[in-house]
């Protein structure tokens, strides 16, 4: 069974707080994660500030389009530890 993110919430910078559904949970700094066109917009904290956790694929998600996959932040979760 794949883990999913069940709660996110921003944390400044372009960082933000997960809790995934096997209990594990902590702040993901993702600003070495922002080099291509669709996460262009996301170098911009007022723009990164607009993330959200969307309900059906249990990600986050940005206005633009841009996502990252569940699977990649909770193995940056997990290196950062």
């Amino acid at each position: 069974m794949l883990t999913r993110i069940i709660a996110a919430r921003y944390l400044g910078g372009h960082s933000v707080w997960l809790r995934f559904s096997d209990g594990l949970e902590g702040p993901v700094d993702l600003s070495a994660e922002l080099a291509g066109e669709v996460f262009e917009p996301l170098r911009d904290q007022a723009y990164f500030a607009l993330v959200e956790l969307h309900p059906e694929l249990h990600t986050l998600v940005w206005p633009n389009g841009a996502d990252f996959a569940p699977e990649f932040l909770r193995e940056k979760l997990l290196v950062a530890a």
